[in-house]
């Protein structure tokens, strides 16, 4: 077994696909019209075949918990970097809001930052 798509939920699917490919560096894989959604996904450009992210459309009852989520400072989920510290450099660069720089957390060194989706992301080390 093995993970093929996993998803977070988004609050504008045309601003999240900006921000994973412009920002973060994701690649588009599939793009479906789906009504008034889309079937949307990215993978990273290191492994094109590897999982994939679905950038889901959001309903009432995800921003409740994604909301709950954001303002306890947990992310929605963590994507593997080499390097925290260069990650997050130049990500800040590119005008992401951190909610924590990268910290040591003894063997595992991370940050997390907002995805202007609705959802904390964090990174780290891989």
């Amino acid at each position: 077994m093995r993970i093929y798509i996993t998803s977070v939920l988004v609050d504008d699917q045309e601003e999240a696909l900006r921000f994973y490919t412009d920002v973060l560096g994701f690649v588009k894989k599939t793009d479906v019209p789906l009504g008034e959604a889309r079937w949307l996904t990215v993978v990273s450009p290191e492994a094109p075949e590897g999982p994939e992210l679905a950038l889901e459309p959001g309903n009432p009852a995800a921003g409740v918990y994604k909301a709950a989520l954001v303002a306890d400072g947990i992310p929605a989920t963590s994507f593997a970097v080499e390097d925290v510290q260069a990650e997050f450099q130049r990500l800040r660069g590119l005008g992401v809001r951190f909610t924590q720089e990268p910290l040591d957390m003894g063997g595992v060194t991370t940050a997390v930052f907002d995805d202007t989706c609705g959802n904390l992301i964090q990174i780290a080390k891989a």
